[in-house]
């Protein structure tokens, strides 16, 4: 049997040989080799080259298969050993142990060596995240070198409490990070806070670099940043400017090829370390599902009609699409414009406003259905969407609707995000707008790709959240402050109208007094006119008062008013008594409203015939009569 490999020949060996050595790359997991040729189980130690010199003459180039001989004996394999550095604070240990070691022994080495004990120490740097103690590190496909930090938090700091304040200093500064992209060999000048991450800083970079965290390569970092989660203050960087070089980690298959243009060797490795590549595994799908993406467009209908009539149609055919094709579990689209989305976010109470999510569907990316069937549809997604968004969708696989969704973003963001929009590649869709309604504009606080997992994208989402929710609490307090505000002025127009309404009404009812009493005086006076006009024609109508020495005879008459005064006149005797009631008609005393009395006898003399002479009724030579008002 010969196997030829580039210019190397592997001689020929018994097929039991091969086996063993592919065991030895590849061990199995219970330590037993499994035959092809005997249909049994096969048992060996290892081979010792040593102990059997003729049995095959070694290769030129060294090869990384340690050749196995069957015998009937269990197949050991040499344990793997790996070193640890573990930082903490000013010292650092060096620990060696074999791969079948827990992590809890390495905590027992490091409560020796710094005098730590193991439940107040919290041993961080794993690429996995937190492990248990009883973590086996051969689950974890660690590296050979690795490098870790012990944190104490439930231990008091060594320093004294300067070291505290000067920690609390360097949270307060801003570190000005000059990071420059090797692929375009552009630099960004970007402002963090000391209490910022260096997780922060890379998912900014994302942002700016479109290169995902888990492919940035980066250069410049101080030793002592060896964990993501670090703040900038404790992490080493130069104060108040620090340089970093970020670039795109190179593919497995980049890295083979240049290997193979570098070197004329043909290595065969027998271990690899789980981070050197990834493929759709990490998004939890198969191969076969990948492979079937960029044709699925292809089998199946659009999601979104190329000329609906209204947004609100496309809409439902998006939704019933997308649910014919993922499932029902997925977040409830808004069905209508793009306008009323905006009204059901932002333009409500602020208690009641919500962030908008825009989709942004693209059949023809081979991410789609990945994204949608793994993130977007994702239980906790979707729970996470349905409370604290307004989720509407659009489709941008046809041009026209392409077209259309630019348009209604120029419109509503402006051309800067339309113009990043349109800068897009197709396998960078789908893609996550998340948006925040502000007093005088929308503003779009992320745009998040789908090349992405679901534990980043609910980071990301719950990052928006907080933003949204700061802002949401400000708005809150100044809509209690406005509504106070218009209530105090409500109240106060309201006392005001009921004050004018008041005043009017007294307004009016004075006036309604000034016009009766004019009216009153108008007819008192007109009433007075008519009295003095009779009591001047009565007084014209007199005849002469006679005098005292005249040839016929002359009544005396003297006549008291109700004031006390008197009225004193001649009357000739024959004078009716007619003319003497005009005559106290005439001094102001109609006979209508007073009457004239006699005392000696008493009688009333106004019931008495007026047509009589005086001296008829008795009242020659003279009398005393006193007027009385009528009742």
């Amino acid at each position: 049997m010969m196997f030829l490999k580039g210019k190397f020949q592997l001689q020929q060996l018994p097929a039991h040989y091969l086996q063993a050595a592919i065991n030895g790359v590849i061990p199995q997991e219970n330590g037993i080799l499994q035959s092809d040729y005997g249909g049994e189980t096969i048992p060996g130690p290892a081979f010792d080259p040593t102990s059997h010199p003729a049995s095959a003459p070694a290769p030129s180039s060294s090869s990384a298969f340690r050749p196995v001989m069957p015998s009937r004996q269990i197949v050991e394999r040499q344990p793997r050993m790996l070193d640890f550095r573990v930082e903490y604070r000013d010292r650092s240990v060096d620990v060696v142990l074999e791969d079948s070691c827990t992590v809890g022994e390495i905590k027992q080495i490091l409560e020796n060596e710094l005098q730590i004990p193991v439940s107040k120490m919290l041993l961080k740097g794993w690429k996995t995240g937190d492990v248990e103690d009883s973590t086996v590190l051969k689950s974890l496909h660690l590296p050979k070198n690795n490098s870790l930090y012990v944190l104490t938090p439930d231990l008091p700091p060594p320093s004294s409490s300067s070291h505290a304040g000067a920690l609390q200093e360097s949270l307060n500064q801003n570190f000005m990070l000059i990071i420059t992209h090797r692929e375009v060999q552009r630099e960004y000048n970007l402002n963090f806070s000391g209490s910022s991450t260096i997780q922060e800083v890379k998912r900014n970079v994302y942002d700016l670099t479109s290169i995902p965290v888990r492919h940035q390569l980066w250069e410049g970092w101080p030793a002592s940043a060896t964990d993501d989660s670090m703040c900038l203050a404790e992490s080493g960087l130069s104060y108040p400017c620090h340089r970093l070089t970020v670039g795109r980690r190179p593919s497995p298959a980049q890295t083979r090829e240049q290997s193979e243009e570098q070197s004329t060797d043909v290595h065969m490795v027998s271990d690899s370390d789980g981070d050197d590549f990834e493929d759709a595994s990490e998004f939890g799908v198969d191969d076969g599902e990948v492979f079937g993406m960029a044709s699925s467009a292809l089998r199946k209908s659009p999601m979104m009609p190329e000329n609906a009539e209204n947004e609100g149609d496309a809409l439902l055919q998006f939704t019933a699409e997308f649910s014919s094709r993922y499932g029902d579990c997925h977040p409830v689209f808004f069905i209508g414009s793009l306008e009323a989305a905006f009204q059901e976010a932002f333009y409500v109470k602020a208690r009641d406003r919500k962030l908008l999510a825009i989709y942004l569907h693209h059949d023809e990316s081979v991410l789609t259905n990945v994204f949608c069937s793994q993130m977007l549809c994702a239980e906790s997604i979707v729970s996470y969407l349905s409370q604290n968004f307004i989720t509407w969708a659009w489709d941008l696989t046809k041009d026209a609707n392409r077209a259309r969704f630019l348009t209604m973003c120029n419109r509503h963001f402006g051309s800067v995000v339309a113009q990043t929009i349109r800068t897009q590649k197709t396998d960078q869709f789908p893609l996550f707008l998340i948006i925040m309604g502000k007093r005088s504009s929308n503003e779009v606080l992320n745009v998040i790709q789908g090349n992405t997992t679901v534990d980043e994208l609910m980071m990301r989402l719950m990052a928006a959240m907080e933003i949204f929710t700061a802002q949401q609490q400000e708005d809150i307090k100044d809509e209690d402050e406005r509504e106070a505000r218009e209530n105090v002025k409500r109240e106060q127009d309201e006392a005001y109208r009921l004050s004018l309404e008041a005043d009017r009404a007294k307004r009016e009812a004075h006036e309604r007094e000034m016009a009766e009493q004019f009216r009153l005086e108008q007819i008192r006076k007109e009433q007075e006119e008519e009295r003095e006009a009779i009591r001047l024609s009565l007084e014209q109508a007199l005849p002469p008062e006679p005098k005292e020495e005249n040839a016929e005879p002359v009544s005396k008459l003297r006549i008291r008013t109700p004031s006390g005064e008197f009225l004193e006149r001649r009357f000739l005797a024959s004078n009716k008594l007619q003319i003497v009631f005009d005559f106290v008609a005439s001094k102001g005393f109609p006979w209508d409203e007073f009457k004239l009395l006699s005392t000696f006898p008493r009688r009333d003399v106004t019931q008495l015939d007026p047509n009589k002479s005086l001296l008829e009724v008795k009242l020659f030579p003279q009398e005393t009569l006193f007027l009385e008002a009528k009742e």
